[in-house]
C-alpha cells in the first residue's frame, strides 16, 4: 500500500463500541490530509438511525476541516462486507469493537479475527481512541516482511509528531542450529550478530534514524506475546504496530498463537496490523 494515496476506510455498525474508532479514524485522516470514506453497517434494521446518526456526525467533522468525505450505507454482517470494501480501493483500513454479546465472542472469538483474517490491507484496530499520538511501539519481528509495517510506522509518526520505538522478542526456541544458538546466546546484542535478524533489524534501525524522528530500540526475551504487552503496559504507547506473517487461513494458526490477534484484543490502545502479501513471500 502507498500511505500518501490511501483513503482511510472507517469502519462502523452504529454499536457504542465502534465510536471511538470512528472518531480516532476522522481524527487521523485529518492529521494525515487524507481522503475519508465512511462505511456503515445495518446488521439489524432497529439500528439503521444509529448507524446513520454516526455517519453524518462523522462526515460534517471531515467537512469541516477541509477533508473530501464519502459515506457508504451496506445492509449484512460487518466482517464480511468491510472486507469486500476494501478490495475496492487503496485504503488504511479503521474498525473498532463491533458490540457482539459475550456468549458469541467465546464460540466464535472476537469480531476483530474474522475482520483481520478477510482484509488484506493495513488495518487499525481501536478499541480506545488514542489522542494525540505522541509514541508508537512497532513490533519487529526480525524477517523482511517488517519492513512495510515500519514504513507505515513511520508515516503515521511523521505526520504526528510521534516518536517511534522498535521492539524486537527473541522467543526461547529449543533448535540446535547455529543461528538459533547465536540469538540465544547473545539475544540482549542482537544487532551485533551477522545473523538475518541482525542484518534486518540493523536495516530497521538505520531507515527509521533517517527519518529524524526520535527512534529507540529495544530487545525482549520470552514469550512474543507477554512481552509484547508487558512493552505496552511499561511504554503507555498510543499506538501498537504488528506485522502478520502468514494468513490465518494457513495451517500455521493450527499449532501457534495469532500474536497479533492475541495482542491486540489485550490492549486497550489502537493497534496496527500490516498483512504480509504473496509478493511479500516471495520476495524474502
Amino acid at each position: 500500500m502507498n500511505a500518501n494515496d490511501a483513503a482511510l476506510l472507517v469502519c462502523t455498525n452504529g454499536d457504542e463500541h465502534s465510536r471511538p474508532a470512528v472518531s480516532y479514524g476522522v481524527w487521523l485522516a485529518i492529521a494525515l490530509r487524507r481522503p475519508l470514506a465512511l462505511l456503515g453497517v445495518v446488521e439489524e434494521r432497529s439500528n439503521e438511525s444509529l448507524v446513520v446518526d454516526l455517519l453524518q456526525q462523522a462526515s460534517q467533522e471531515a467537512r469541516q476541516a477541509g477533508l473530501p468525505c464519502s459515506i457508504q450505507l451496506e445492509y449484512g454482517r460487518a466482517p464480511k462486507l468491510i472486507a469486500a470494501q476494501t478490495c475496492r480501493g487503496d485504503y488504511l483500513t479503521v474498525v473498532g469493537p463491533l458490540g457482539r454479546p459475550a456468549w458469541k465472542r467465546l464460540v466464535q472469538g472476537r469480531s476483530f479475527r474474522r475482520i483481520m483474517a478477510r482484509v488484506a490491507t493495513p488495518l487499525i484496530y481501536v478499541p480506545q481512541a488514542r489522542i494525540p499520538m505522541k509514541q508508537i511501539l512497532v513490533c519487529m519481528g526480525g524477517l523482511a516482511y517488517g519492513f512495510q509495517l515500519e514504513r507505515l510506522s513511520l508515516y503515521l509518526a511523521k505526520a504526528t509528531a510521534a516518536s517511534i520505538n522498535l521492539l524486537h522478542v527473541v522467543e526461547p526456541v529449543n533448535l540446535n542450529y547455529p543461528i538459533a544458538r547465536e540469538i540465544q546466546h547473545r539475544w540482549q546484542n542482537i544487532l551485533e550478530t551477522a545473523t538475518p535478524q541482525g542484518e534486518n533489524l540493523r536495516e530497521a534501525l538505520e531507515e527509521a534514524q533517517k527519518t529524524g524522528l526520535q527512534v529507540t530500540f529495544k530487545v525482549r526475551h520470552g514469550n512474543i506475546v507477554h512481552e509484547i504487552l508487558e512493552e505496552a503496559r511499561l511504554g503507555n504507547y498510543d499506538l501498537v504496530s504488528l506485522g502478520s506473517a502468514f494468513s490465518t487461513h494457513s495451517l500455521r494458526h493450527l499449532y501457534l498463537p495469532n500474536v497479533t490477534a492475541e495482542v491486540a484484543e489485550r490492549l486497550q490502545c489502537p493497534v496496527l496490523t500490516v498483512r504480509q502479501s504473496v509478493e511479500d513471500k516471495g520476495a524474502q
